[in-house]
C-alpha cells in the first residue's frame, strides 16, 4: 500500500459496478499497479501537495471494452491512471509540474483540454507527452 493510494482505489469503476463486470486483477496486474503508486503516483501526490483524484486505474478486458479503452491501453496491464487535480486549470498546472520533474513515467496525456490526464509508469519509460 502506497503512502497517498492504494491498488483498491485503483481498480474501483462506477461503470463496472453498474454494469456487473468484474475488475479484479490478476496477481501480476496488481504487482504492477504497486510500481504505478510508489514510482509514479505517490511521489506526484506528493510533489503536487494536495489531493489528486484518480477517476480510472486498472481495467479488465471486459471494463476497458465497455468504456471505450484503447485496446492497447496499459490500465490492462495496471501500468496507467487518469487522474484530477479538480479542475483543467489545476490539471494544467500538474501537467507542467510533473513534466518539469524528474520523476519518471511512460506516457504523460492532457485529455480534452486538461479535464483529466493520463499517466503510466511501465520501467522502460519513455517521457512521451500529447494532448489530446
Amino acid at each position: 500500500m502506497g503512502r497517498y493510494f492504494t491498488v483498491g482505489e485503483l481498480c474501483v469503476s462506477a461503470v463496472a459496478r453498474m454494469r456487473g463486470i468484474d475488475n479484479t486483477p490478476p496477481a501480476w496486474a496488481e504487482d504492477a499497479l504497486e510500481r504505478l503508486i510508489e514510482n509514479l503516483l505517490d511521489p506526484l501526490r506528493a510533489l503536487w501537495g494536495g489531493p489528486l483524484t484518480v477517476n480510472s486505474g486498472y481495467r479488465s478486458a471486459e471494463l476497458n471494452a465497455a468504456v471505450g479503452g484503447a485496446v492497447r491501453s496499459r490500465h490492462l496491464l495496471g501500468e496507467a491512471a487518469d487522474i484530477t487535480a479538480g479542475s483543467p486549470a489545476a490539471n494544467a498546472r500538474l501537467f507542467d509540474l510533473l513534466l518539469r520533474s524528474d520523476l519518471d513515467f511512460d506516457q504523460l496525456i492532457d485529455e480534452h483540454g486538461y479535464g483529466w490526464l493520463h499517466v503510466s509508469w511501465c520501467g522502460t519509460n519513455r517521457r512521451q507527452v500529447l494532448h489530446l
